[in-house]
């Protein structure tokens, strides 16, 4: 397993980490399987979507904001139910096959960690799962 760090600017923003899990990828070794991309963290998820135009991160982040507002009525002490409420929808991992090396993204898809109780320092794991060669017969 490999991780690194990324250290977040905002509250809520959502962090291009593709190239990082790419470099975790190419230090592997792993030709075929897949990656296991995770963030450790209960207010802090990944998702993969486009990577090409900006707006589509503020629409996320904005319909999210509207979806589950910080709002004075939660119960938790701490005051961010709603990271930990976005955190859930998003969820904390991506599973990315891997062929002949490389990540099987599409052409317009990027990895990104999901901050909603920032700006913190976060750690994302990423595990290599080899593909079974093997055949039964």
């Amino acid at each position: 397993m490999r991780q690194f760090g990324v250290a977040t600017q905002k509250r809520e923003e959502f962090v291009d980490i593709t190239a990082l899990v790419a470099q975790a990828l190419a230090e592997s070794g792993l030709r075929d399987g897949a990656l296991l991309v995770y963030s450790p963290h209960t207010t802090a998820g990944v998702t993969i979507n486009e990577g090409a135009d900006p707006d589509v991160k503020r629409d996320m982040l904005a319909h999210l904001r509207e979806l589950v507002p910080n709002s004075p009525a939660f119960r938790h002490a701490e005051g961010n139910s709603d990271a930990h409420i976005k955190t859930s929808l998003m969820g904390p991992s991506q599973l990315i096959p891997v062929s002949g090396g490389r990540m099987a993204l599409g052409t317009w898809q990027h990895i990104y960690l999901c901050e909603f109780d920032g700006p913190r320092r976060r750690t994302v794991l990423v595990q290599t799962l080899a593909a079974d060669h093997t055949s039964e017969g």
